[in-house]
């Protein structure tokens, strides 16, 4: 070949190298979106319900104060054990003191007024069987004639003066007798406030908070004031979490929990619901309930007080058919809608949590034009990135479209001039 027509070949394969590259770049449709697709998978399947908590003991008791007065000795001090009626502080016991000997001394009063009574009691008596014989002699006496009536009717008046003396001296008798049982509730009284100057331990346990200092001056006028807290038992706690009202209907007692704490990352502890409780607890129009999800700590390094995260599991199943949320929420885009992936998202939210139960869905797969084509399904629980699907005929590995990767569109430039 000459060299003429070597070059000119070279040439003309050039210029059409560069004219069809031309037309791709400038010219070539760049809107036609394509596909991201997930596989259909199978196997076990768990939906729960997520939520924050409070560790707290089980058995927490506040030890108060019956009685005012000053603080002269605090004998516990925090994460102090003590076990049930052990002297934890005592109030100044002085004025209870004098209270208790004011009463003794009321009391005995009392018994000497009740003896000088019961003494007016004879008295009354041996007067009263005096009125009754002479009444009795006069009454024969005059059946004989021997006196006059008058006399009679005189020792008549005297037996009953005699009888009205009795019910009175038995009067303040019992009147005195009824004043002893009240001086020696009052001593009694006065007994137990000086014995309210000792606080013991009402239950066994662990000292948790203290609120007071020797010397401070405790006043149990209108309420009793807190001095300790006291856990009965630390090794056996719970957590009580709040639950949206969204999610409190598939809760169960007994069903399994598991939670973490940020003292111990890398650790998870397991419980069970123990308890749903009924009162709703509404913030800023936010109603949630409280459920209380038991927590074992043998080895007491759980803490009152701690933030837990608690995951409850609702509903598992072992082996099932399964597709990712993102499939269920994807909707194609209209053949008008040119958006670039970062901008159009896969769908709207609403299968962020895990639900125990479903509902019909919609799934879109790749036909035989290249085009999506929707499927019916029907759906069961999900746990918040992947959801069960109930009698489907789609099987296992199929793939389903879940997002799209459309290239953005290209303008068409000026070629820079050098």
């Amino acid at each position: 070949m000459k060299p003429r027509r070597l070059i000119a070949f070279i040439l003309f394969v050039a210029v059409l190298g560069g004219g069809f590259a031309a037309y791709r770049y400038f010219l070539a449709d760049a809107g036609t979106p394509g596909y991201k697709f997930a596989a259909i998978e199978s196997g076990p399947i768990t939906a729960a319900v997520s939520a924050t908590g409070t560790l707290n003991p089980v058995v927490s008791v506040q030890v108060s104060s019956q009685i005012s007065g000053q603080l002269r000795e605090i004998f516990v001090d925090f994460n102090s054990t003590v076990k049930a009626g052990q002297l934890i502080a005592q109030i100044a016991p002085e004025t209870y003191e004098h209270r208790v000997r004011q009463a003794e001394a009321d009391l005995e009063a009392a018994r000497a007024t009740m003896a000088v009574q019961q003494a007016e009691i004879y008295r009354a008596k041996v007067n009263l069987a005096d009125a009754e014989r002479d009444h009795a002699r006069k009454q024969s006496l005059v059946a004989r004639n021997f006196i006059s009536p008058a006399e009679l009717d005189k020792a008549q008046t005297t037996l009953e003066a005699a009888k009205a003396q009795m019910r009175v001296v038995e009067a303040q008798a019992s009147n005195s007798a009824a004043l002893v049982r009240q001086r020696e509730a009052q001593l009694g009284q006065a007994r137990v406030d000086l014995g309210r100057t000792e606080i013991r331990a009402p239950v066994d346990g662990i000292v948790i908070k203290r609120s007071v200092e020797p010397g401070q001056t405790v006043a149990a006028s209108l309420q009793a004031p807190e001095l300790f807290v006291i856990a009965r038992n630390l090794s056996d706690m719970q957590v009580e979490t709040a639950i949206d009202e969204a999610d409190v209907g598939r809760l169960q007692v007994g069903q399994e929990a598991s939670f973490t704490v940020d003292a111990f990352p890398g650790k998870r502890f397991k419980g069970e619901v123990k308890q749903v409780r009924k009162a709703a607890q509404v913030v800023s129009n936010v109603v949630s309930y409280t459920v209380v999800v038991s927590a074992s700590n043998p080895d007491l390094i759980l803490l009152p007080g701690m933030t837990a995260n608690v995951r409850i599991v609702t509903a598992q199943k072992d082996k099932v058919l399964k597709v990712a949320n993102a499939a269920l929420r994807f909707r194609p885009p209209s053949p008008d809608e040119k958006t670039a992936p970062a901008a159009r998202q896969p769908g709207s939210g609403g299968m962020g949590r895990g639900r125990a139960s479903g509902g019909t869905g919609k799934l879109w797969v790749l036909g035989s034009d290249g085009k999506p084509a929707a499927i019916e399904v029907k759906t069961g629980i999900n746990d918040g990135n992947q959801t069960e699907l109930v009698d489907t005929e789609l099987a296992e590995g199929r793939e389903v479209i879940v997002g799209t990767t459309a290239v953005a569109e290209k303008k068409p430039t000026q070629p820079r001039m050098f």
